[in-house]
């Protein structure tokens, strides 16, 4: 066993170890005249028995070369475990009779969902107990969850394999005994005012697209089908009004949606479009007294509000709510009887704006730290003057608050708690500006422990996004202090691609324009660089899913420019796996990525794709996470990815691959320790690599 004092200055060699080398067997995939030979094609047959014998002493390889970073692993985990409350409850939350909240339990994987009346006696219901769900489980994961309006019945979904196939069960609450249905599988579910009537949404399960709407009466059995999503690149997935009034059914692509809407006291009734799908035009539906409320962008790069009565709900009979404002991104809307409450962002931050109808007046909730998240609760009652919303920085620990939206005060209504004496004005955060190659100023969120920050070069750890519009997240994270703790600066770097500075921020990110996203991630690399807060050899990086695409981007472009780089369930083989149209969710990312059988759009993707462009240079140390069952980003892409590199690379830091062989998903473990366990490792590595 290490000292702290030598497992803390660690550096992981991989020496003399002779990591596992995949059977090359050439497989021709050009198109377009391209000619391209992939020798690692064969890594997708996962039942070949071949393959779990290579991803095993891929695993084993990895565990050897980590295992003198066991001690700094467990020490970790006693740091994370040292600053949870392990038995905890949430902010309960009203709906109608009672209060609904969550526990923990120290020693328990998983939350206990709950509920107590609202009045009178403070007696608890056990709604659903994750942890009996999951006994004898390697992996559960929660859907759905959903309360009908009088009460008594559960309607959930579970998914035991982590490949996101979640099956409808329903509970009597007053019983707690199951009522029969035989709907299987679904993608979202919602009930109908009678109770008794369950709409849901099922995906294909060769395509995972969300594709069909059904009904089931749960008093008779009878399940029926009602309208299937024909077009390749659409999902649906159901939603219900704040006011309970009506369902709605979303059928949304990338850039395009359509919104189907029924009376939910009509649950035999016909669904009724409310506006006709139009290439480019994106809307999403509410209603409140008599008419519904539209987020759009018709006339509107950054989205509007606008209205039309229930009888007239098409775009020929909008009226702004709230007019279109080039600075201001409108993410979300909810509506309450007095009041409505948008999400916006400006300027790379979220605002809550309320708008009260007697009065016509608006203003924000004010918040004042540089970098910050902020976003709507659970908000359950459409009569409610008081909002429940969340707030977190990277300094202060998630917080849910209760909003007087009339007298304007705000109530902490739970803050999580962070044990050992955690101080927030121990650290620091700032937002600095990063000139991309253009010129274009880039958003970097920048935390630190204030104590450590010195003048000299520090470690540094950079994550990026980028892709579909997402935000990366300015939160706050448990795990994060250990890094800060021992003098590491955590950046997030708001790249374009993102949805931080709102559409056209995305745009400039996407399609033909994709490589903008790795450009201003390393122009951010550069600036840290240049400002003096790290160097190369202290610069790590990391990314997830399309993040992790980012990192295979970035590692062929500049592999200088980094110590490490972590690519978690990396979507890295863009262009085999954009030709497959039968694999997972590939049809419906063309309006993200491009279709490569059209030549011109196949050629942007040739220029980035992470595994087509790996050659010989020296690439710095790698580690590359993914999970047998994920269904959103396969393990192969990885597998092939680190495959490859060890060919190539001139240098001689490790490339480590990490799979998740027993059940798990995209987000990794499902259990809440053992995902500690999987941030440790990650730790680990980074600690370990960076000078």
């Amino acid at each position: 066993m290490c000292s702290q004092a030598s497992y803390e200055n660690l550096r992981i060699d991989a020496g003399r170890l002779a990591p596992p080398q995949a059977q090359r067997v050439p497989r021709d995939v050009s198109v377009h005249g391209d000619p391209r030979v992939d020798d690692y094609f064969w890594l997708r047959e996962r039942n070949n028995p071949g393959v779990l014998e290579y991803l095993r002493d891929e695993n084993a390889y990895t565990e050897q070369v980590m295992a003198p970073t066991k001690p700094l692993q467990e020490a970790l985990v006693g740091e994370f475990l040292g600053r949870m409350q392990e038995t905890d409850t949430s902010a309960a939350h009203p709906k109608g009779a009672w209060l609904y909240y969550t526990r923990t339990q120290k020693g328990l994987q998983y939350p206990v969902h709950c509920r107590r009346p609202r009045s009178g006696a403070a007696s608890e219901t056990v709604l659903l107990d994750l942890n009996a769900l999951a006994s004898g489980q390697a992996f559960i994961g929660l859907g759905d969850f959903s309360v009908s309006d009088d009460g008594h019945r559960l309607a959930y979904s579970v998914d035991r394999t982590g490949y996101r196939d979640f099956e409808l069960e329903v509970r009597d609450l007053r019983t707690g005994s199951p009522v029969p249905q035989r709907v299987g599988a679904v993608s979202s579910v919602a009930w109908a005012a009678d109770n008794d009537t369950l709409f849901f949404t099922k995906e294909d399960p060769v395509s995972k697209r969300s594709f069909h709407l059904g009904r089931c009466r749960l008093s008779t059995g009878q399940v029926e089908a009602i309208w299937e999503e024909t077009d390749p690149l659409f999902s649906i997935a159901l939603g219900r009004s704040m006011d309970g009034r009506y369902l709605f059914c979303s059928s949304v692509s990338k850039l395009t949606s359509e919104v189907r809407s029924l009376r939910s006291d009509e649950p035999d009734g016909a669904w009724q479009v409310l506006n006709g799908r139009r290439d480019g035009h994106r809307y999403f539906a509410e209603h409140r007294a008599g008419h519904f409320y539209f987020t759009t962008n018709k006339d509107a790069g950054n989205y509007r509000v606008a209205t039309a009565p229930v009888a007239t709900p098409d775009e020929s009979h909008w009226v702004d709510f709230v007019p279109a404002d080039p600075r201001v991104k409108i993410d979300s809307l909810a509506l309450f009887e007095r009041f409505a409450v948008l999400v916006e962002r400006q300027d790379g931050l979220t605002h809550l704006r309320v708008f009260e109808f007697a009065t016509g007046r608006s203003h924000r909730v004010s918040f004042d730290e540089p970098a910050y998240e902020a976003g709507l609760s659970a908000n359950a009652e459409f009569e409610a003057q008081e909002l429940r919303f969340s707030y977190e920085s990277p300094v202060t620990p998630p917080s849910i608050y209760a909003y007087d939206m009339a007298a304007r005060t705000r109530t902490l209504v739970k803050r999580q708690e962070v044990l050992g004496g955690y101080d927030g004005a121990a650290y620091a955060c700032e937002r600095v500006l990063a000139p991309a190659s253009d010129g274009t100023p880039i958003p970097v969120t920048l935390v630190y422990r204030r104590e450590l920050r010195t003048a000299a070069a520090q470690r540094l750890l950079l994550t990026g996004y980028g892709s579909y519009g997402h935000s990366l997240r300015a939160g706050f994270s448990f795990g994060r202090l250990s890094l800060l703790d021992r003098g590491v600066i955590c950046a997030l770097a708001h790249i374009r691609g993102g949805g931080e500075l709102g559409e056209p921020w995305r745009e400039a990110g996407r399609m033909k324009a994709k490589a903008t996203t790795f450009t201003d991630f390393i122009a951010c690399a550069e600036f840290l660089v240049t400002a003096g807060y790290t160097e190369p050899r202290r610069l790590a990086a990391t990314g997830r899913s399309a993040g992790g695409l980012l990192m295979g981007a970035v590692l062929n472009l500049r592999p200088d420019l980094f110590a490490s780089v972590v690519a978690e369930v990396p979507f890295v083989d863009v262009l085999n796996t954009m030709l497959d149209a039968s694999l997972p969710l590939t049809t419906a990312e063309y309006i993200e990525w491009g279709n490569p059988q059209v030549p011109e759009e196949y050629l942007w993707m040739r220029a980035y794709s992470p595994y087509d462009n790996l050659r010989a240079q020296a690439y710095p140390a790698v580690l590359v996470t993914t999970a047998i069952n994920d269904s959103q980003v396969p393990y192969w892409e990885g597998a092939k990815f680190v495959a490859k590199l060890r060919t190539l690379s001139t240098g001689t830091a490790p490339s480590l691959l990490k799979v998740h062989l027993e059940p798990a998903g995209h987000g990794g473990a499902s259990g809440r320790y053992d995902a500690l366990r999987d941030l440790a490792f990650v730790y680990a590595f980074l600690l370990g690599t960076l000078a």
